[in-house]
């Protein structure tokens, strides 16, 4: 991708909040090159794995699922710095989105020139080319009959700003206003920063590449059964399924400790059986399947990849298996630390709140006595989520945790 040559590179960036000063970073960034006159000549995007908290994913949508395979800033500043060199950056918030680069890059150690005084700011042009239009990139974009469908993916943000770029250089002509910015972009120095050779990394790629778990063991010859090796995988399955959800890192969890153990997928397989087995047992136990109790076995079921078949199997059986802890078997008690990572429905106060309320004791940070952390995503790399997973303390939705509570209130704690 050659963009030596004249021209205007437009810029989005998605972020985990709104400033830089607040230790916010880059989570997605889309460049597209435009020529002199208004042309796309290349386009080039990414996630960026930003090792911290995704902040308000219900507005920028991504998941960290998908940005733990991307690339951290450091590995893509090489790439950037190839296609921003030389060319007009161009953003809607030019302010927000510069701001963020000139953070980014010198968190590498390698600052960037200042590009405010050669950029171009398509909300604040659009006083002058679109005097009636609203100064959101949806409002501009309305007025000047430019699709935007995704509103907040760097790309397609990107690309409605090249288009609006382009719109106002047609209102300029034969005249444009912007000449001399082509010329002094090319004249500013820029550092030299090797390329990683690191691939970009779309949304979507989680679902994509993580394929249920059981499909990445191995399928070696099975060997003896022993419960040296089924205890250890029962306890994390009993830790996975406690929130009725196998999340990313879970999966990749369950995939390693299965190669550490030496479980092949058929012993991995006949596990799951013996794991839902266990659970039938403890709902019959009290002589009386409740549709809660069926439902959550044929939630399981699903979660482990087994037939529907298989429920039946695990309740018209009379074993009763070595293992019976049954996911679920967790239960805060009063006076429990419970930790909040992450952006939640009505704010991490009313969570903290409603932990009180029910006799937990919410707590700042990590340590070995926290009993739960509550993730807006369980996938999160927030240093709060990495450290969880070191001391091997249980992560849950807040969904899960509202599912817990709710249990836990009417059994009276």
């Amino acid at each position: 991708m050659n963009s030596t040559q004249l021209g205007y590179a437009v810029i989005d960036v998605e972020t985990t909040g709104l400033r830089p000063s607040w230790h916010d970073r880059i989570i997605e960034v889309a460049v597209v090159l435009l020529d002199p006159i208004g042309h796309v000549t290349a386009e080039w995007s990414t996630l960026v794995n930003p090792e911290r908290d995704l902040g308000p994913q219900h507005i920028h949508g991504i998941t960290a699922a998908d940005v733990r395979h991307a690339p951290a800033f450091k590995d893509i500043a090489g790439t950037l710095t190839g296609l921003l060199q030389g060319r007009v950056p161009v953003a809607h918030n030019l302010r927000f989105d510069l701001g963020f680069l000139q953070y980014e890059f010198g968190r590498t150690g390698a600052p960037i020139p200042n590009l405010d005084a050669i950029g171009i700011c398509t909300m604040t042009e659009a006083v002058r080319f679109l005097p009636a239009a609203p100064r959101t990139l949806a409002g501009c974009c309305a007025v000047a009959d430019i699709s935007l469908d995704g509103h907040h993916d760097a790309l397609i943000d990107a690309r409605a700003t090249a288009a609006l770029l382009r719109h106002y250089l047609s209102l300029a002509r034969p005249d444009s206003p912007w000449t001399h910015l082509l010329r002094n972009a090319t004249a500013l120095p820029w550092p030299a920063i090797p390329r990683t050779g690191s691939t970009p990394v779309r949304r979507g790629v989680s679902a994509e590449r993580d394929t249920h778990f059981l499909a990445r063991i191995l399928d070696r010859l099975p060997r003896a059964s022993d419960t040296v090796r089924a205890d250890p995988y029962f306890a994390l399955l009993d830790q996975v399924l406690l929130d009725h959800h196998i999340s990313a890192t879970e999966a990749d969890a369950l995939t390693a400790l299965a190669a550490q153990l030496d479980l092949s997928r058929t012993e991995a397989i006949r596990l799951h059986h013996e794991y839902l087995n266990a659970l039938a047992q403890a709902a019959k136990a009290d002589g009386i399947v409740t549709p809660t109790e069926r439902h959550e076995l044929d939630l399981v079921a699903a979660l482990l990849d087994l037939p529907s078949a298989a429920v039946e199997a695990a309740l018209a059986s009379s074993h009763v298996p070595h293992h019976l802890s049954a996911a679920g078997g967790f239960r805060l008690q009063p006076g429990d630390l419970v930790v909040f990572t992450g952006e939640m429905a009505g704010g991490r106060e009313i969570w903290e709140e409603q932990a009180r309320q029910l006799g937990y004791v919410p707590h700042i940070g990590i340590t070995k006595r926290v009993r739960l952390l509550v993730a807006a995503d369980p996938d999160s790399m927030s240093g709060k989520a990495r450290k969880a997973r070191a001391y091997g303390i249980p992560i849950v939705t807040p969904d899960a945790f509202t599912r817990m509570s709710s249990s836990a209130a009417h059994q009276g704690l």
